[in-house]
């Protein structure tokens, strides 16, 4: 019955991160089209993402930045830790660095060093605050109505700000990442705002807590090919992180949360 093999594809997407319709025609019996109305069906519930082929679970990063900020705090730091270590390593001096909104990416402001001597774009006012004081870091913040769910600036006002900063080196925020469906965003102007970010960089960076990775979310940012390193938890399972290596992403693990 059609409850009960939704019900499978839950568990079976819940352990495996990722299935596809001609496996589930296969294994239940059924057409493929039965098995992609199955899918159509568990997305416009809100239980899945549909991707080409299948369907992917959904992103956990749900919630205002406020409530993420309070999720995770020690992995995050952890993460913001490894990506800021990162950062000192592959950026030269006098580079403009521009550092996306998110819960991580407050905890990579705080531990980013400051003896970088670069420029760094935020449209975040909690990651511009983080780095307000920080003598050797050119801080510049882009403006424009700061949206409450992402906690940046968005909109028309902010991609013409960011339209004037020939950025070198990006770091994004990912509210879901799959080797396959990319980077992808909850809400239509984030997602907008990361891709012009990231359009003429010559670098691609970004972080991922381990439920984020080899999931979806509504809205495409970028491929994942497109990213030169991903920086992730220190316990992330390894059949996650191969598909990524196989496009040539660097992966780097954070220390252990403490």
């Amino acid at each position: 019955m059609p409850d009960e093999r939704q019900r499978h594809i839950l568990e079976h997407l819940s352990r495996s991160g990722r299935v596809m319709a001609i496996d589930l025609a296969r294994r239940f019996g059924v057409s493929e089209d039965t098995a992609r109305r199955d899918l159509r069906d568990l997305a416009a519930a809100g239980l899945c993402r549909r991707v080409y082929g299948g369907a992917l679970p959904l992103s956990p990063a749900t919630g205002t930045l406020r409530q993420r900020e309070t999720e995770q705090v020690s992995r995050k730091a952890a993460l913001g830790q490894a990506a800021a270590d990162l950062l000192a390593k592959v950026i030269q001096p006098h580079q403009v660095l521009f550092l996306d909104a998110g819960s991580t990416n407050v905890a990579v402001a705080r531990a980013l060093s400051q003896e970088l001597r670069i420029t760094v774009v935020a449209h975040a006012p909690r990651v511009a605050a983080a780095l307000a004081d920080a003598a050797g870091i050119e801080l510049v913040m882009i403006g424009g109505r700061v949206d409450p769910r992402s906690g940046a600036a968005l909109g028309i006002r902010a991609l013409r700000d960011l339209a004037a900063i020939r950025i070198d080196v990006a770091l994004l925020g990912a509210c879901a990442i799959d080797a396959a469906a990319g980077l992808a965003a909850f809400h239509l102007e984030d997602a907008e705002f990361k891709r012009a970010a990231a359009q003429d960089a010559a670098m691609v960076l970004s972080t991922a807590t381990s439920g984020k990775l080899g999931t979806g979310a509504p809205f495409a940012v970028l491929p994942a090919s497109r990213l030169a390193h991903l920086v992730v938890e220190a316990d992330a399972p390894a059949t996650l992180l191969e598909p990524f290596v196989a496009l040539g992403i660097a992966i780097h693990r954070a220390g252990a949360a403490t």
